[in-house]
């Protein structure tokens, strides 16, 4: 199983990017998605899941009005599509996937059972 996570760069405050995150090795649609950072000196955060259908989002409150999970089955692509971005958002961002359909759990690293390797995000002010 590989995630391969993609599209972090730098950008202005204010300003919009999306990274996602092509799985392959894995049936996708059988597995929920994640999104976590981990910025310098910190410990790494959840910041949204997707339900494995799909149908079902959910999101940290420091971003819930700024980011948008989704996915898409028939490319076995996970995306966080990111707004408004502020420098606190400064991290390395990285994909997840677990069996877990409980949406509650979904904000636990321990629901996910791969991981990819992460990107860098950076905000400037």
């Amino acid at each position: 199983v590989q995630l391969q996570a993609s599209g972090g760069g730098l950008v202005q405050a204010g300003n919009s990017l999306s990274v996602s995150c092509a799985a392959s090795g894995v049936t996708f649609n059988r597995y929920s998605m994640g999104w976590f950072r981990q910025s310098p000196g910190k410990e790494r955060e959840f910041v949204a899941a997707i339900h494995r259908s799909g149908g079902v989002k959910y999101s940290t409150d420091a971003v819930k009005s700024r980011f948008t999970i989704s996915r898409d089955h028939a490319k076995k692509t996970v995306y966080l599509q990111m707004n408004s971005l502020r420098p606190e958002d400064t991290a390395v961002y990285y994909c997840a996937a677990g069996p877990s359909v409980i949406l509650s759990n979904l904000q636990s690293q321990n629901a996910y059972a791969y991981w990819g390797q992460g990107t860098l995000v950076t905000v400037s002010s």
